[in-house]
């Protein structure tokens, strides 16, 4: 009895010699403990208004700065569970998800092929073939498509966001600016369950436990209207200019949140 004991604790300590020490000061359970519930489909029937917009969301402002951690950047989860085959991505030219990437096309948006002229010694060049990745740091903004409705089964106004796209800015052979572009887009609600599983760097307190998933649900992030339905599918841009632009925004925003007050009398 007491030589199976002996053995077993050799084992343990055997065992905790190749073991990863713990960074943390206890083992973390929250997160994949956690269970992600499936989305109400509502009843066609109950919708009474709706109203899709899109948003830009600026990673520069202050409260985006988690999508640019470091350690985990929010694009590199996407690109990371793509190319492991969990997520599917879907083309720029579209936003209504009907375009999957090919392995193929997504190799060829995440990645930039370049020919350069190397020296190889004074009087001799030769051409070689670079192959750059798409960096987080060159992803300044995402573009966010959300629907927002009106449920009178429950007599609430509720949103839902369907997609998100990074964005890359492009420029011109002399370097000069000439717009941006999303690289791909992802369905936010077949994302979720890969979301539910990453953390989010909470500013302030790291005992907070935020996933991905939870920072879109309650709308934790900072972005404003680029474009709401219409029947031309103009942006504001190419309506207005200046401050006119960010004037109109926050007038289709009001006019959002006050839909829900206005239908009832007090």
């Amino acid at each position: 009895m007491k030589k199976s004991i002996v053995f077993a604790a050799l084992i343990g300590a055997a065992l905790n010699l190749f073991a990863q020490p713990l960074n943390d000061i206890t083992s973390r359970t929250v997160v994949s403990d956690k269970k992600t519930l499936a989305y109400e489909v509502p009843n066609e029937r109950d919708i009474f208004w709706q109203k899709t917009v899109w948003r830009v969301l600026d990673v520069r402002e202050k409260m985006n700065h988690p999508f640019t951690y470091p350690e985990a950047p929010f694009f590199n989860l996407l690109t990371q569970a793509a190319q492991a085959g969990e997520l599917t991505l879907y083309s720029a030219e579209k936003d209504d998800f009907s375009q999957p990437l090919s392995t193929e096309d997504l190799d060829g948006t995440l990645y930039t092929i370049d020919t350069v002229l190397v020296a190889i010694d004074e009087n001799n060049f030769e051409t070689r073939i670079i192959r750059t990745e798409v960096n987080f740091e060159d992803v300044k903004r995402f573009r966010i498509k959300e629907m927002w409705y009106f449920d009178s089964k429950s007599s609430a106004l509720k949103v839902r966001i369907l997609g998100i796209a990074p964005l890359k800015e492009k420029y011109s052979e002399s370097g000069d600016f000439i717009g941006e572009g999303p690289l791909f887009w992802v369905h936010m609600p077949s994302a979720r369950p890969m979301l539910a599983r990453e953390n989010v760097f909470v500013t302030g307190n790291e005992a907070a436990r935020m996933t991905w998933e939870d920072l879109f649900e309650m709308r934790f992030f900072s972005s404003y209207i680029m474009k709401e339905g219409n029947v031309r599918n103009n942006r504001l841009q190419d309506l207005y200019s200046g401050v006119d632009i960010l004037l109109e925004a926050d007038k289709i925003n009001q006019e959002i949140f006050n839909y829900e007050h206005d239908l009832w009398s007090y």
